[in-house]
């Protein structure tokens, strides 16, 4: 058996090495794993196909800033991969982020609507029923629901400066991926499993699977004193961290300010922010650059006697996970997927932009003391986000899919 998978990175970042896992987890069963990927220098254990080059990649980014065509460019880098695909012939095309400047949307799924091979595709945001957006909770816009135009969201990613063309983008993206018969959705999260039933893809078969993440590694470890000298923390004084790979206005960093402001006893850490970002932080505030360490992150998470995620919109964000299975609780806004991955004994939901509740849920676990939910924390890890666990619930996936035919 063969399976491929296409996303925008490999081996870093969430979706990226969710991507790597589930191809260390088709290897395990004797088939063979490819995964076609759109930027960086991945090391990788499955066969990779990169998908054009630097200079596709920005002309792709151009043409998206120019006319709000994002999806629409990489025409040559999306033949070729054609061309690879038909080269591999796999048993099964396995989608995750397909945005990125990297891939043209026509090219590829004019070739899939007639190809007969059966595809999976794990939605990690909303990208794909919407006509410009990933996440439409920020901005409070119910249009994909019928049909995008007029887009509130024009100036966050995939961001356009000039142009509105999310009405012709919506109606390109529908048509074209559900011109696909043979396709099963994978939503993250059960909150974008309810969502895709007001989408164009409704009626369409999907399956709730969960990112899973690697509990050897994201672990209860003693690493307080080594990362406080490092950092120059005060090991006496509550830590609360907050993680992001990219921290734009939906991630909240305007609010760890607003708590900052508060003059309250806590240092606050922040982790994946740039140089720039870092620079104008209150110097009471400790930023550090995203880190490819995921020893040193799981590090970070067992620091922190708090895990704060004040994130606007989000599907099912990793870094809850994490904190979780470090044994550290969370506390993170009402907001898409994100509370789903706590429950009352591992931390707390505060409605966005709620800056006193979440003060008032911070001073209640300052107060419990981080031991009053770290082994409930780590159990519900355990349980539930195991990554052993969740990619096999890929692999059989795949099987029944595999079966049917």
């Amino acid at each position: 058996m063969k399976i491929l998978q296409i996303n925008s990175v490999v081996n870093t970042g969430s979706t990226g090495r969710i991507a790597e896992n589930i191809g260390l987890s088709v290897m395990e069963q004797s088939w063979e794993s490819f995964i076609a990927f759109g930027r960086g220098q991945p090391e990788s254990k499955s066969s990779l196909i990169n998908v054009g080059s630097k200079c596709d990649f920005y002309v792709h980014v151009l043409k998206t800033r120019l006319s709000d065509a994002h999806g629409l460019g990489s025409i040559n880098a999306s033949k070729d991969l054609v061309v690879k695909i038909k080269e591999i012939k796999p048993d099964i095309i396995h989608l995750h982020n397909i945005h990125g400047y990297y891939l043209n949307i026509e090219i590829l799924f004019n070739f899939l609507s007639k190809a007969n091979i059966p595809i999976v595709w794990t939605l990690h945001d909303c990208w794909s029923f919407t006509g410009h957006c990933a996440y439409f909770d920020f901005v409070n816009c119910n249009k994909w629901k019928t049909e995008c135009f007029d887009c509130p969201n024009i100036q966050s990613y995939p961001e356009s400066w000039f142009v509105d063309n999310s009405r012709k983008n919506f109606r390109i993206k529908k048509e074209l991926f559900t011109s696909v018969d043979n396709i099963t959705l994978v939503p993250v999260s059960k909150w974008l499993d309810n969502v895709l039933t007001n989408s164009f893809f409704k009626g369409y078969p999907s399956k709730v699977i969960h990112n899973g993440i690697d509990l050897s590694v994201f672990n209860i470890i003693d690493s307080k004193l080594s990362l406080c000298n490092k950092y120059k923390l005060n090991q006496d004084r509550p830590i609360l961290l907050g993680v992001a790979g990219v921290w734009d206005k939906r991630k909240g960093l305007a609010d760890f300010i607003k708590i900052q402001n508060k003059n309250l006893d806590y240092q606050i850490v922040l982790v994946g922010l740039n140089k720039t970002q870092i620079k104008s932080l209150p110097s009471s505030i400790l930023g550090i650059e995203r880190t490819e360490s995921i020893e040193e992150l799981a590090q970070l998470y067992n620091l922190a006697d708090v895990f704060v995620n004040p994130t606007y919109e989000d599907n099912f964000p990793t870094t809850n996970l994490e904190a979780l299975a470090c044994g550290t609780p969370v506390i993170t806004y009402n907001t898409g997927g994100s509370p789903e991955a706590i429950d009352e004994n591992t931390g707390y939901v505060v409605e966005k932009g709620d800056i006193g509740g979440l003060i008032e849920k911070i001073e209640l676990i300052s107060k419990q003391g981080k031991r009053f939910y770290q082994s409930k924390c780590r159990e519900r890890a355990e349980r539930l986000y195991n990554k052993d666990d969740r990619y096999n619930d890929y692999i059989e996936l795949y099987k029944e899919i595999l079966n049917k035919r």
